[in-house]
């Protein structure tokens, strides 16, 4: 826990712990490894439909209607990266990094999370290689499945944190149900392609983010331009 908390060295534990660092670290493993298999079921899961039912509610609520949660991008800094791949996953920032890709909502509870896009890509590349619209400190291991691994079980055990914590009003777990969605599933390899290129030339369309803009603009002076506050 120290070692995923506050990056504290694998020899550091030595002292109190009597293991040696590479016991220390196949401990990290191992323990990042459990906690996906038994609690990644749970916490780490797409929203269902009365997730988003109720998602839907609270952003319209506060003024974003439409809106599920935040899609941010941020860079892992990998110490320990391979000489030979420090080309590929070293961006602007001048050391190799390691993309994560999350959606959180209004109460800071992670969706969804892609990890492993080298540092050098922008954050148009991970959306198009990320799997969203098709269904701490530094890292010092060497193998990047090790780093995925440590990555989402800090994801876990953030969220674990956040139901622990969160406002007892707004539980994950709501009450409400939301009708089961009818969808007509697409067999055909052509079709689901062409859907694919139509979303995304839409997510790519500028007038279409402008015209989006403009009109969440206009809707919260509409609702907000004659409040107190």
């Amino acid at each position: 826990m120290r070692m995923l908390a506050y990056g504290t060295p694998a020899d550091a534990a030595d002292e109190y712990i009597k293991i040696g660092e590479s016991t220390t670290i196949q401990c990290l493993q191992r323990f990042c490894r459990d906690i996906i298999e038994v609690f990644a079921e749970r916490y780490l899961r797409s929203p269902t439909s009365i997730d988003i039912d109720r998602l839907l509610r609270i952003g319209e609520k506060r003024g974003f209607p439409g809106m599920l949660g935040s899609l941010y991008c941020m860079h892992w800094r990998w110490k320990n990266c391979p000489t030979a791949w420090a080309g590929q996953y070293t961006g602007r920032s001048g050391s190799p990094t390691i993309i994560l890709e999350a959606v959180a909502d209004y109460d800071l509870w992670i969706w969804h999370a892609f990890f492993g896009m080298p540092g050098s890509n922008n954050d148009i590349n991970v959306l198009e290689a990320s799997n969203l619209f098709s269904n701490p400190a530094q890292a010092r291991a060497w193998q990047k499945k090790h780093l995925q691994d440590i990555m989402i079980s800090c994801i876990i055990m953030h969220n674990m944190i956040i139901e622990d914590e969160r406002d007892l009003d707004t539980p994950i777990q709501d009450a409400l149900e939301a009708p089961t969605p009818n969808v007509d599933m697409v067999t055909d390899q052509n079709i689901r392609f062409q859907e694919f290129l139509a979303r995304y030339k839409k997510i790519r369309d500028r007038e279409a983010h402008f015209a989006l803009r403009d009109a969440l603009i206009d809707h919260l002076w509409d609702l907000y331009s004659n409040s107190v506050n």
